[in-house]
């Protein structure tokens, strides 16, 4: 039998249907009389072997044209997320196909007398404020469907928030419809497991890529329970739970025009002490400045409010609002590591000797100060899927990373922007001092921040940096990390992009500036990226 190209395939098995197999696997199913074959008009042992069978014309034109496409699936499956813009890579007809294949996943991992219970074994759907989130949210349900499971469609929610449904509702996992931080010309989705696990690409996004490459939209014959709940009175809760008696603050807020805006109103309104300043909470898919606050451009408004109203300090939230920056009252960006640092210490007086996780990226001074305060400081990549994996292995009070996201182990060991400003203002209730005055301490080293540099050739270049600095101490956790006498850097590649990312810190801003200078004739051309 001659081998075909997947392009070739025309045949049906009745147990996938409209799903097109090879002539080979359709003989090898033959061969071991696979309960599926008898009667199959595909089936050439009962025919008469040798005459092939077309699948009716719009059927096969339509995988076809699935075939052409599938090339842009590689694109939209991330390392930890799905997401490309709208409606040209994300659009309902993929958002069908990535609900029938998630779900499938999904399913596979309830075991026992779970699969008797129905939130056991529902997925819960939620979405952000994006103009086709609606639409893809949909398709993304009505995909889920299809394969007969029960689906729990929250709302427009932030995507903390699914982490906390799928724990209070005890469901198999969830799928937040968003774009995180990109421009409003994107869409996308987050997925998580039974208890906000994340579903990465190697812990299951791969799978579902290869069923959603293999899939076509079609009428599976299944059709599951959708319900709708709105858990806005339990999340409110959950979030003010956290809450210790406010001293008098005035904060800035800039919601970023996504889904910070509708809930900061519903989480911090009635709390008189509190005076929220906020700019930009707006939600209906239009941004005044991209949702991405790690950009300095973009924090510049929240800076301009701080200024103006005098605030104690001011947030600004990315487009799903499950991360944040923070500027002090003098309206100066503080380092999400470095908040990380003096947070940890209040963590560690509830929870004395813990662990606290950080990203590789951060200043040697958080390590410090978490063994100075008698924590244990884990070191760990870069990336919520090993964020949280260290949290629960460790279980750790609390983490943080450079790029905003926060963890709390009383969040189901997941990230929250909503708990994070939450600590912020336990932080300045309980020191009475202001966020400049806190932070100064830890900021005690030179850090060149994240640079990128356009590079083909990144395995050489990491290499060569391994031989040019062979006399410091060397650890490739993510990247490459060479630690020497003063100063320190960690280089890794992106996900997504032919970029290598540089973090560089140093004892002094001047050493910190010959070392970037240094260090970066290694890596290629620099980008403003």
């Amino acid at each position: 039998m001659a081998i075909q190209k997947s392009a070739e395939y025309n045949r049906q098995c009745p147990n996938q249907p409209k799903v097109l197999i090879s002539d080979a696997v359709c003989a090898g199913r033959r061969r071991s009389n696979y309960p599926y074959c008898k009667g199959c008009r595909f089936n050439d042992d009962e025919r008469g072997a040798g005459s092939r069978i077309d699948l009716p014309s719009t059927v096969y034109a339509r995988h076809q044209q699935e075939k052409v496409r599938s090339f842009m699936l590689e694109k939209i499956f991330k390392a930890y997320d799905i997401r490309g813009t709208y409606p040209e890579m994300v659009n309902e007809n993929v958002a069908w196909r990535i609900g029938h294949a998630t779900s499938s996943f999904l399913h596979s991992s309830v075991r026992g007398l779970d699969r008797a219970d129905p939130n056991a074994s529902a997925i819960v759907v939620g979405r952000d404020m994006r103009k086709s989130s609606p639409t893809i949210a949909k398709a993304f349900i009505e995909g889920a469907l299809s394969t007969g499971a029960t689906v729990i469609d929250i709302g427009m929610i932030d995507t903390s928030q699914i982490y906390f449904a799928i724990n209070h509702l005890r469901s198999c996992g969830g799928v937040q419809v968003t774009a995180s931080h990109n421009p409003a010309q994107y869409n996308g989705f987050k997925i998580s497991g039974a208890k906000g696990v994340p579903i990465g690409g190697e812990t299951g996004l791969n799978d579902i890529r290869k069923i959603v490459t293999n899939l076509i939209q079609h009428d599976t014959g299944q059709r599951g329970e959708l319900r709708t709940q709105e858990l806005n009175a339990e999340y409110r809760e959950f979030i003010r739970r956290f809450l210790e008696p406010p001293r008098r603050l005035k904060i800035a807020v800039d919601a970023s025009n996504g889904m910070a805006g509708r809930w900061i109103p519903v989480v911090f309104d009635d709390i008189p002490e509190l005076t929220l300043c906020c700019i930009n909470m707006e939600h209906n898919g239009e941004f005044v400045h991209d949702p991405n606050p790690l950009v300095d451009a973009n924090l510049r408004q929240l800076q301009a409010e701080v200024r103006r109203t005098k605030a104690d300090f001011g947030v600004c939230f990315d487009g799903d609002a499950d991360r944040l920056m923070v500027v002090d009252e003098n309206a100066d960006i503080v380092r999400c590591d470095l908040l990380t640092a003096v947070l940890a210490k209040q963590f560690l007086r509830k929870h004395p000797k813990s662990t606290i996780v950080y990203d590789l990226r951060s200043s040697k001074a958080v390590a410090e100060d978490i063994k100075q305060a008698g924590g244990t400081p884990r070191r760990e990549r870069v990336g919520h899927a090993f964020m949280k994996r260290a949290l629960a292995d460790a279980k750790a009070p609390f983490g943080g990373e450079l790029s905003g996201h926060f963890y709390f182990r009383d969040n189901f060991y997941c990230d929250s922007a909503l708990l994070a400003l939450v600590h912020v203002i336990n932080l300045l209730t309980r020191e009475g001092k202001s966020l400049s005055t806190l932070i100064a301490p830890v900021k005690r080293y030179a850090a060149s921040g994240e640079r990128n540099f356009e590079n083909p050739e990144q395995d050489a270049a990491i290499q060569k940096l391994a031989n040019v600095y062979k006399k410091g101490r060397i650890d490739y956790l993510d990247g490459i990390t060479v630690q020497l006498e003063n100063w320190w850097f960690n280089v890794r590649k992106s996900n997504t992009e032919p970029l290598l990312r540089l973090n560089l810190e140093a004892n002094t801003p001047e050493l910190m500036e010959q070392k970037l200078t240094e260090v970066g004739q290694y890596l290629g051309t620099p980008v403003a990226h």
